[in-house]
C-alpha cells in the first residue's frame, strides 16, 4: 500500500453554540434563583407541608444537579466527516481484514429469517469479500438457527453479485425487498422478480421448519446437522462450530465466479451448573473463535435484528483507524443505533434522534463516545486488553497469512476447545480481556475499562444510516428494554468501576461526569415520583408549595419550566421529530421514569445486597400478534397484561386525575375559586401530568381491545388510587 498523509476524515464543531450557551447560562441563573427560593421561604416548624416543602426542594436539587451535568456533552457537540474516497485510491490489498460478529439466543424472539438478513447484509459489505468473516454466534444452540444460516449460505451466492451489480440499498434482502413495490431504474425487472422469489422461498422454507420444530430428515447426513443429538437444549449443550463458507477455499465462490465472504456459525458450550455471562461471555467466546480462524486486526460487532442499511460502512470506519496523524490512538468507531420501524409520530419514544443527533457527538468532544454494544468497530488488540502507547502501530496485514494455514476441519475443533464451559477459569477473562462480566451494561463498562487505558473513541452518524434495527412495539417491551440500560449503568455507579472513582487520574473530570448521565437514570425514579405524587396531594389540602402566580418568585419558576420543554421541542424538530413525536417522548420520559428506572434502582440494590442475581431479558423482536402489530402502525399504546410496571403508571394517573378534580372541587365548594394564586402552579402541573396520561385513562376505561388494561389492573389501582386519595384528605 502507498503512503499517503492526507486526512481520512475531519472534525467540525456544531454550529450555533453561542447562543445556545447564553440560553445555558440564563437557565443557570434561573435555578439559582428557585434555590435561593426554596431556602429562604421553607414552612416554620408546625406549618403544613414543611415536609413536603423540603422534599420537593430536594428533588429540584437533584433536577438542577442532573441538568448541569447534561450541560457538559451540550456545550460543545463535534462532528466527524469521513473521506472515503481517499481511502479508494489506496491499494485494496493493504485494508484490514474485517471479523463481523452477529449474536442471537433465542429462536422465538429473535426469528432466523431475521437473523440471516443481518447476516447477509453483512456478507454483501462494499468490500473485498476475501477479506471480510461473518460469525454468528447462537447462544441457544438451535439447529433451528444453524439450518437457517445454511439457507443463507446458498442464497448469498446469488444475493451478493445482484447486490453488487446494482448496488442494492439496503442489502438486508427482507428489508429490501419489503420496501421496495417495483425493481429500481438500475435493476432488470426480470432478473428482480427472480431474486425476489428465490429469496421468499428460501423464508418460507426457514418459516416451515422452524413451525415443525424439526428440519428435514435428508438434511440430517449433511455437514454440521450431525452435531445435533437428542436432549439438547438451550441451556445444556455441547460446543459447535461450523465453517459454513470458507474465504481461503477457491472452489467456495458465487453465481458470477468471484470470492464468497467465510461464514461461521457458532454455538459455546452451556451447561446448567456454570454461568455463561449472557452477551459480554457471547463476545468474548466469538474474539476467541475468530482468532483462530480469521484473527482479523478489525471487529465488528451488530445485534442480530441490526441489519447493515450502508454498504460503505466498513470504509468509513476505516478512515478513522488507518489515518495517519489521528488515527493512532482510536479504540472503536460507534454508529447509532437506528430502527425502520419508528411509527411517524414515534409513539414509544424509541428513535432517540435528540441522543444521536446532539448527546453523543457532545460526548465525543470529551474523548470519544461510550460502546453502546452494537454497530461499533474496534480494534481486536485493544479487546484484548491492550493499554495506550504512542508507539503502539497496528499491523493491518494480521490475519491475512493466517486465511491460507489449516484446513476447514481442524480450525473447527480447535475453536471448539475455545468455547467449552470451563476455558475462561483462572483466566483475566471477562476481567482484563475481552467484554466485562458482571454487569448488565457489559458494553458501557467495556468501553470506560478502554478509555481508562488511554484510548479514544469516535462516533459517526452519516447522511445514510448505517444500521437499522427493530424498535419495541408494545408499552411492556419498552418498559423492559429500559429497565435493562438504567440497571446496567446504575450498577456502574455502584461498583468499584464507577467513572468519578476508577477514572481519577486516567481520564479527565468532565469525561468521569459524563460517564455519569446515563447511570443516573434509574436514580432519577425517586424525585420524579415524589414531584408526581406530591404536590397533587398537597392540592386537595390546599397547601402551596410554589409561590403565587402573581409574585416575582413565579418567574423563575416559569422560566425554567418554559424554557427546558421549549428548547427540548425545537432541538426535537430539529433533529426529525414531529410535534405530536416531541408530546410522546414527553409521556414515554415519565413511564419510564416511574416504572423501568424504579424497577432498575431497585434490582441494583437488591444484587448490591446480595437478595439477587443478574439476569438479561430479551426483547422480542417481532409481535405474535397480528392485531398488536396493527394497533403499533395506528399508534395505539399496547398493553395487554397485568404487569406490575402497569399498576404504577395507572395508579399514578388516576391519583393526579383525583387529585386534579378533588382540588377544584374544594375550591368551588369553599369559594375560594377566584383566589387560585398560592395552588395556580400546582393545579397546572396536575393538569399537565393528566393530560400527558390520556391514553392510560383510555386503556382503563374507554378501549374494549386485547391491548387494554386488564380489569384486575384498573380494579387495583382504583383500590390504591382511592386510598391514598382518601387518607390524604382524611
Amino acid at each position: 500500500m502507498g503512503e499517503s498523509h492526507e486526512p481520512l476524515f475531519e472534525t467540525k464543531q456544531a454550529k450555533g453554540r453561542f447562543a445556545y450557551k447564553l440560553f445555558a447560562c440564563s437557565m443557570l441563573v434561573g435555578i439559582c434563583l428557585i434555590w435561593f427560593y426554596r431556602a429562604t421561604h421553607v414552612p416554620g416548624w408546625g406549618e403544613r407541608g414543611r415536609w413536603a416543602w423540603i422534599g420537593i426542594f430536594v428533588a429540584e436539587l437533584w433536577f438542577s444537579f442532573y441538568w448541569i451535568i447534561i450541560q457538559l456533552i451540550r456545550w460543545s457537540p463535534i462532528y466527524h466527516y469521513t473521506h472515503t474516497e481517499k481511502l479508494s485510491q489506496r491499494d485494496e490489498t493493504g485494508l484490514p481484514n474485517v471479523d463481523i460478529f452477529v449474536c442471537t439466543a433465542d429462536p422465538i424472539a429473535e426469528p432466523p429469517t431475521l437473523v440471516i438478513s443481518t447476516i447477509l447484509s453483512a456478507m454483501a459489505y462494499n468490500y473485498p469479500p476475501e477479506k471480510l468473516s461473518v460469525y454468528l454466534s447462537d447462544d441457544a444452540g438451535s439447529i433451528m438457527t444453524f439450518y437457517a444460516l445454511w439457507e443463507a449460505s446458498r442464497f448469498a451466492k446469488h444475493w451478493l453479485p445482484f447486490c453488487k451489480q446494482y448496488n442494492v440499498e439496503p442489502r438486508s434482502p427482507a428489508a429490501y425487498f419489503s420496501k421496495l413495490c417495483k425493481p429500481g431504474d438500475a435493476c432488470n425487472p426480470t432478473e428482480w422478480s427472480s431474486m425476489k422469489n428465490l429469496y421468499e422461498e428460501m423464508a418460507n422454507r426457514i418459516d416451515s421448519v422452524v413451525m415443525l420444530g424439526k428440519i428435514p430428515e435428508e438434511l440430517k447426513a449433511n455437514k454440521g446437522f450431525s452435531e445435533w443429538s437428542w436432549g439438547m437444549t438451550s441451556r445444556n449443550h455441547p460446543p459447535i462450530v461450523q465453517i459454513l463458507i470458507d474465504g481461503r477455499d477457491h472452489g467456495s465462490i458465487d453465481s458470477n465466479g468471484n470470492a464468497l465472504p467465510t461464514l461461521v456459525y457458532m454455538a459455546r458450550e452451556k451447561r446448567p451448573q456454570h454461568h455463561h455471562h449472557f452477551k459480554a461471555g457471547a463476545m468474548n467466546a466469538l474474539i476467541r473463535v475468530s482468532s483462530e480462524i480469521s484473527n482479523s486486526p478489525i471487529i465488528l460487532n451488530m445485534d442480530c435484528d441490526m441489519y447493515s442499511n450502508n454498504s460503505e460502512s466498513i470504509r468509513q470506519a476505516l478512515c478513522f483507524f488507518m489515518d495517519e496523524e489521528k488515527g493512532h490512538d482510536i479504540a472503536f468507531v460507534q454508529y447509532p443505533q437506528r430502527f425502520d420501524n419508528i411509527t411517524k409520530n414515534d409513539l414509544y419514544g424509541s428513535s432517540l434522534n435528540a441522543i444521536n443527533e446532539v448527546e453523543i457527538p457532545g460526548l465525543d468532544s470529551w474523548g470519544g463516545p461510550p460502546y453502546l454494544g452494537t454497530g461499533c468497530f474496534h480494534r481486536r488488540g485493544i479487546l484484548y486488553g491492550r493499554k495506550y502507547s504512542k508507539d503502539y502501530k497496528e499491523d493491518w496485514k494480521a490475519g491475512i497469512e493466517r486465511k491460507t494455514a489449516k484446513n476447514a476441519c481442524i480450525l473447527e475443533e480447535k475453536a471448539k476447545s475455545l468455547i467449552t464451559c470451563t476455558f475462561e477459569h483462572n483466566t483475566q477473562w471477562g476481567q482484563e480481556i475481552g467484554l466485562k462480566y458482571d454487569c448488565a451494561a457489559e458494553d458501557v463498562i467495556t468501553g470506560l475499562l478502554i478509555h481508562c487505558r488511554g484510548w479514544k473513541s469516535v462516533y459517526i452518524n452519516p447522511p445514510r444510516r448505517a444500521f437499522l434495527g427493530v424498535a419495541p412495539t408494545t408499552l411492556a417491551e419498552s418498559l423492559v428494554q429500559y429497565k435493562r440500560w438504567s440497571e446496567g449503568n446504575f450498577q456502574i455507579i455502584l461498583s468499584k468501576y464507577c467513572p468519578l472513582i476508577f477514572g481519577r487520574g486516567k481520564i479527565k473530570l468532565g469525561r468521569q461526569m459524563v460517564y455519569c448521565i446515563y447511570g443516573l437514570w434509574a436514580p432519577s425514579s425517586l424525585p420524579t415520583l415524589y414531584y408526581l405524587v406530591i404536590p397533587s396531594l398537597c392540592l386537595l389540602n390546599g397547601i402551596s408549595l410554589f409561590p403565587k402566580i402573581m409574585s416575582p418568585w413565579a418567574i423563575p419558576f416559569a422560566y425554567i419550566a418554559m424554557g427546558k420543554h421549549v428548547y427540548e421541542l425545537v432541538e426535537s424538530l430539529q433533529c426529525g421529530d414531529t410535534l405530536a413525536g416531541w408530546w410522546n417522548l414527553q409521556r414515554m420520559w415519565i413511564l419510564r421514569t416511574t416504572t423501568s428506572f424504579l424497577y432498575g434502582t431497585i434490582a441494583t440494590i437488591l444484587k448490591l445486597l446480595g437478595f439477587s442475581k443478574m439476569g438479561f431479558t430479551i426483547t422480542a423482536k417481532v409481535s405474535a400478534d397480528g392485531n398488536a402489530s396493527k394497533r403499533y402502525e395506528q399508534e395505539v399504546m399496547e398493553f395487554g397484561s397485568s404487569s406490575s410496571m402497569f399498576l404504577i403508571i395507572a395508579v399514578a394517573a388516576l391519583l393526579n386525575l383525583f387529585c386534579l378534580v378533588g382540588g377544584l372541587h374544594r375550591l368551588v365548594v369553599d369559594g375560594r375559586i377566584m383566589d387560585l394564586g398560592p395552588l395556580f402552579i400546582q393545579i397546572l402541573l396536575c393538569a399537565l401530568v393528566v393530560a400527558i396520561h390520556l391514553p392510560i385513562y383510555e386503556a382503563l376505561f374507554i378501549r374494549k381491545d386485547k391491548g387494554s388494561l386488564p380489569r384486575s389492573v384498573t380494579f387495583v389501582s382504583l383500590g390504591f388510587a382511592m386510598l391514598a386519595y382518601l387518607i390524604t384528605i382524611a
